[in-house]
């Protein structure tokens, strides 16, 4: 078990930040979205993006914000 290269470990950092903006636009989405329907397609593509991410987990900085 060594370090881990250099390379990779920007490639990790660059693919979770692209994640992560892509989360937050899908949170965006989800908040203008005015049908169940729009929502649902809103979680399915989210749980494709992040399949260990749950619906609450998605939902829940979306929650802090309302709180704010």
């Amino acid at each position: 078990m060594g370090k881990e290269d250099p390379k990779r470990r920007s490639l990790k950092i660059k693919k979770a930040q692209k994640r992560a903006k892509k989360l937050a636009r899908l949170r965006r989405l989800y908040t203008e979205a005015k049908t169940r329907e729009e929502k649902e397609k809103v979680l399915e593509k989210v749980t494709k993006i992040a399949p260990w991410l749950s619906e609450e987990e998605f939902l829940k900085p979306l929650q802090k914000t309302e709180e704010k």
